[in-house]
């Protein structure tokens, strides 16, 4: 096997934006107008200079076999048409692409679907697109169905399925694909929640199976739980190639992070630096039985008072796990003037489940001619841990805290002469 399983040098994607284009015509309808029209009318559809848009630019980079990446980027920052150009859907303006293996492409759920043909059919009709041969549609077909879980509808046109069937039975056919190289594009996001469990412990799988992956997603939960390495994508560019952790600290840093806010004006105020445990780094690791601190400095160029502090935690998906918050008099501060300060916030352990968080600070306040102002934080990449090896298997729920359990028999009024005879029984502490 080669050394290199996808080769990227130098790509670049230009669209054209706003140029005019005529539309498809008949040749009767061709011959008709070249007769009829003013032959300088066209000049005056044509703009004088055409925009472009490059939706990449120079991208370079290799992937070994086996690995399996995760491209990352906001919307818009080239992640799909990489996919594409890589699928041979579309082809670059320069560069090249070289793949070595067979590929399997997971872009568009649901590409090559005919409402009017029955989910067996299209069964058949989506697998010969994405490349499979009848022999392996054949032995895959039970199990393909399975998944999707449409049994009883397999034989009903597709124009009679729910959205969601339709996802399912799309989704179920793609995911049991047997290629060297697969690329995946968002493609987690179908069905109900439970399906939506079911095609991550598929893409585990697929991932655990020694093929070579590159996975876009916007869930950071999933790309570190799927990937060993992440490709962050900023403007059509690469912005950053190396390690999964450090490609989601890049990514928030530089993509989720927000900007101070203000209202009146001060735009010199604000958090300046946010870490965890006096580390000075821009992520912290934490187990999830521990305590840990963080520290922000905040540079105020006006007097606040009325002032709150929040601290938020997010997971991967931008939902709210923790949110603590304090007014300063509490801890005698009314107000605070203008100057630098630190910050400290002592957090008792979360027992959270494992995985990436981002953790950012919060400030309201109120200036002395009554304007209200708000800062943010950057927000710091907080990387949980369990060293407890307390839970065996996949983990779902968000908090695992800990808890003590007893056992001890119930007595029954004849049963009080023989209490001396009944044995304690010890709790179980799950520490």
């Amino acid at each position: 096997m080669s050394y290199t399983a996808i080769k990227v040098e130098s790509i670049a994607k230009r669209y054209n934006i706003g140029r005019y284009q005529a539309p498809y015509k008949t040749i009767v309808e061709s011959v008709t107008k070249a007769f009829t029209s003013n032959p300088f009318r066209i000049f005056k559809k044509r703009r004088d200079k055409d925009d472009f848009f490059w939706a990449l630019k120079d991208i370079s980079f290799e992937v070994k076999p086996g690995e399996v990446v995760g491209v990352i980027g906001h919307n818009g920052a080239g992640k799909s048409t990489l996919l594409k150009i890589l699928s041979r859907i579309t082809e670059p303006t320069a560069g090249s692409a070289d793949i070595y293996g067979r590929v399997g492409s997971l872009l568009e759920v649901g590409t090559g679907f005919h409402y009017e043909l029955t989910g067996r059919e299209n069964l058949y009709l989506s697998g010969a697109i994405l490349g499979m041969k009848k022999n392996d549609i054949d032995r895959r077909f039970d199990e393909i169905v399975a998944f999707a879980e449409v049994e009883k509808f397999i034989d009903t046109p597709v124009k009679h399925y729910s959205s969601g069937m339709h996802l399912r039975l799309a989704f179920a056919v793609a995911a049991h694909l047997e290629p060297e190289i697969l690329l995946v594009d968002e493609v987690l996001a179908v069905g109900d929640l439970a399906f939506q469990k079911k095609c991550l412990n598929k893409m585990e799988d697929v991932a655990t199976q020694g093929r070579t992956i590159l996975f876009v997603s916007h869930n950071m939960g999933a790309i570190k739980e799927l990937c060993q390495s992440a490709l962050v994508l900023k403007n059509g560019k690469v912005d950053y190639q190396g390690s999964v952790v450090s490609g989601i600290q890049h990514y928030t840093r530089n993509v989720l992070n927000t900007q101070t806010e203000s209202v009146n004006g001060h735009k010199t105020a604000g958090f300046t630096h946010t870490f965890i445990n006096d580390n000075n780094t821009e992520h912290g690791q934490v187990n999830n039985n521990e305590p840990f601190e963080i520290t922000s400095d905040l540079n105020l160029s006006d007097n606040l008072n009325r002032i709150v502090m929040h601290c938020l935690i997010e997971d991967a998906e931008c939902n709210q796990v923790v949110h603590n918050y304090i007014r300063t008099k509490e801890i005698g501060w009314a107000d605070l003037k203008k100057g630098t300060y630190r910050i400290k916030a002592q957090m008792p352990p979360l027992w959270l489940k494992p995985g990436v968080y981002t953790l950012y600070l919060k400030l309201l306040a109120e200036t002395e001619d009554a304007g209200q102002v708000k800062y943010l934080s950057e927000r710091v990449l907080l990387d949980i841990a369990d060293k407890t090896e307390m839970f065996a298997g996949k983990v779902y729920a968000t908090i695992l805290p800990p808890v003590k359990w007893a056992v001890s028999p119930v007595l029954k009024s004849n049963d009080f002469e023989t209490l001396d005879k009944i044995k304690t029984v010890k709790a179980l502490e799950l520490l």
